[in-house]
């Protein structure tokens, strides 16, 4: 009887306070469901839309400007009238065509009506202000722009791969420039915001040197670290730290080279040049053996002949005809390189004692003025074109090297435009500088991007 009676007095409970709250427990109800469905179906969607900021803290080693960043960082602000494809032939980019007149003198662009700037100010012909000091520039209407050579200049179309500017920093590439910082007159770490998804943020952070970028990896300054030469870190390696992935990859436009003074009594020989080429070894852990100047990627290079591989026995022949061992029973060379290449230096030191040649190592912090054998680097244009590097008559031939024929070919390289003719020369050309070496070209570096996962 008690236990029916209790059962009466919490139904009338019941419904009175259902009675009393109906609209309010209604209300909730609706708004549960509803709720359960937005979250169920439409996180996808609303959640981009949130306010939070996804940054991504990239390190990077050198010391850059403003004018100077690294490639990885400008191409992704900016684009040029044309861009590379992969094997470095231009390709329509902000101009949509060309049209190249007057035997390679006069270059005339038509635009591509739908670019924008990060500002939203509609990109014109009046825009594009490449200063080239050997040419002057028209802009005939909004969409077109002449440019008018004083000489034929073959490379010209990836020139003006350069990324376009406006106002200091503002480009037309996918991202915008959101914060710079300095240290003097040099970029400490720069931040680009994505134009498509605006809460997507990547901060560059430079470092002085190798070491302390890797550092800052380890000690989570920064969530990636590119253009590493090497992964070791204190008595172990990156990518034995957890939760670390590892890419590794060749950097084709940084050409590890062994350079020779030719203005040297002893290294004006080719045939001493040559004997010194012939016994540097076929492999390097560091990177891929490159015989030639030119990079595997570009669309000029050449299979390089087989007769050019390290060979002791012809080294030695070669080099007991030259002038130096004639007089000399056994030569002195001292070879000048940067700290990071000591291993290689010391590699080559081994390969050219077997030929009857003493090495001296020495390490320099940057390139030294007086040299007889230098090993170091150089940047590889992305046009064949290395007129600057050997023509005879060029400040940054460092090598002082004087070569009538191959001052010919570069001259006619870069005045010639049918893209086949360029070939061949460019294979002759490559065919008379291993015969008559200004350099020994040693490898193209890998390089490597340690993340976390």
């Amino acid at each position: 009887m008690i236990f029916l009676k209790r059962k009466r007095l919490i139904f009338w409970l019941l419904r009175a306070y259902a009675k009393r709250w109906r609209r309010t427990i209604l209300t909730s109800f609706i708004i549960g469901l509803i709720g359960f469905f937005l979250l169920r179906y439409g996180v996808n969607y609303f959640v981009p839309l949130l306010p939070f900021i996804h940054e991504e803290k990239i390190g990077i080693e050198g010391a850059y400007t403003v004018s100077d960043l690294p490639a990885e960082i400008v191409s992704k602000v900016s684009v040029g009238l044309t861009k590379l494809d992969k094997d470095y032939q231009p390709i329509p980019a902000v101009a949509k065509r060309w049209e190249v007149r007057d035997n390679g003198k006069t270059y005339i662009f038509y635009l591509n009506d739908e670019y924008y700037f990060s500002d939203k100010t509609k990109l014109t012909s009046e825009h594009i202000k490449y200063d080239f000091t050997d040419a002057t520039t028209q802009t005939p209407n909004k969409s077109t722009i002449i440019f008018k050579l004083k000489s034929s200049y073959s490379p010209f179309l990836v020139t003006v791969s350069r990324p376009i500017f406006k106002g200091g920093f503002v480009g037309i590439g996918e991202y915008k420039v959101s914060s710079v910082s300095f240290n003097g007159d040099f970029v400490q770490a720069i931040s680009l915001r994505s134009l498509k998804e605006q809460h997507t943020v990547l901060t560059y952070t430079f470092y002085p040197t190798q070491e302390a970028l890797k550092t800052a990896f380890v000690l989570g300054e920064v969530d990636k670290a590119i253009g590493l030469t090497d992964i070791k870190f204190d008595d172990t390696t990156l990518d034995k730290f957890p939760n670390v992935s590892l890419k590794r990859s060749l950097n084709d436009q940084s050409l590890i080279t062994v350079f020779y003074n030719n203005r040297d009594k002893n290294l004006s020989d080719k045939r001493l040049r040559s004997g010194l080429s012939y016994a540097i070894p076929d492999d390097f852990m560091e990177g891929k053996r490159n015989y030639g100047s030119l990079s595997p990627s570009s669309w000029a290079a050449v299979p390089m002949p087989v007769d050019h591989v390290q060979d002791f026995d012809h080294a030695k022949l070669i080099l007991s005809d030259s002038d130096a061992f004639k007089s000399n029973k056994r030569l002195t060379l001292e070879l000048k390189t940067y700290e990071k290449y000591k291993d290689i230096a010391q590699k080559l030191k081994s390969s050219w004692e077997k030929i009857g040649i003493d090495v001296t190592i020495t390490t320099v912090e940057t390139f030294p003025e007086v040299f007889q054998v230098f090993l170091g680097d150089f940047r590889v244009p992305k046009d064949p074109d290395q007129y600057i590097l050997w023509h005879s008559d060029q400040v940054d031939n460092i090598t002082g090297y004087k070569n009538l024929r191959i001052d010919k070919l570069l001259e006619d390289g870069r005045q010639t435009s049918d893209v086949s003719e360029r070939k061949k020369i460019y294979a002759d050309f490559t065919k008379y500088l291993l015969d008559d070496p200004p350099a020994s070209f040693i490898m193209f570096p890998y390089q490597y991007e340690v993340s976390r996962r």
